[in-house]
Order: C-alpha cells, then structure tokens, then sequence
C-alpha cells in the first residue's frame, strides 16, 4: 500500500515535499515513482528512485526543480518540488512496479502499486 500526502495550495516559486508512505514493499529492493496528472492530460512520470542503490531519474521537464529521495528506516519516500510553477497543477502519485531489482522508468505502465494521489495547486 502507497500513500501520499503533503500536496496543498501554493502560490509560484514557492517549494513542497510530498510523502509516500509505503507497507508491504520493502523500499530496499523496490523502485518508487512520482507521477503527476494534470486535468485532461496523461499522467506524466516525473521522477524515479531505484530500491537497490537509491539512484534517481528525474524527468527533463522538471529537472532542477524536482528531486526524490527516501528513508528506508521509515520506509517512506519523498519528492521535493522548488520554485513551482502554475503547470505543475496536478495529482501526483507516488507508484511501486510489481518486481524487485528493475531499472527505473518513467512509463506509468511499469507500476503496478499506486497511490491515491495528492493534489497540488499553485496559484497566486
């Protein structure tokens, strides 16, 4: 089970972490990705943090701006968002694939564990 939370109302250029608690996967061995689904727009992989060496993927379009990160004590992963935008209106989704040791990716069809999403809003 993912859940997410940490999403809200934030004006532009202001910054957010996003919480993705995670049970029954250990983050270990298990990749997590960020998604995010804007109104009338496919989901969009935005980041990824791989289980077996914490190595992230982050997407060109928010590249230096959004980064993730996790703490395998708590099993929880993380996705730190900067100076946000009013296109970064959207759910976002953290998401699990069905098997250890995979490569990251930023295709949704690879997850299989999703979240139910958080909303953020940027608007001034």
């Amino acid at each position: 089970q993912l859940v997410e939370s940490g999403g809200g109302l934030v004006q532009p250029g202001g910054s957010l972490t996003l919480t993705c608690g995670v049970s029954g996967l250990f983050l270990n061995y298990y990749n997590v990705g960020w998604f995010r689904q804007a109104p009338d727009a496919e989901r969009e992989g935005v980041s990824c943090i791989r289980g077996t060496n914490s190595a992230v993927t982050v997407a060109d379009s928010v590249k230096g701006r959004f980064t993730v990160s996790r703490d395998t004590a708590r099993n929880t992963a993380y996705l730190h968002i900067n100076n946000l935008k009013p296109d970064d209106t959207a759910v976002y989704y953290c998401a699990a694939p069905l098997d250890v040791f995979k490569q990251c990716s930023l295709r949704a069809d690879e997850y299989h564990y999703w979240g139910q999403g958080t909303q953020i809003t940027v608007s001034a």
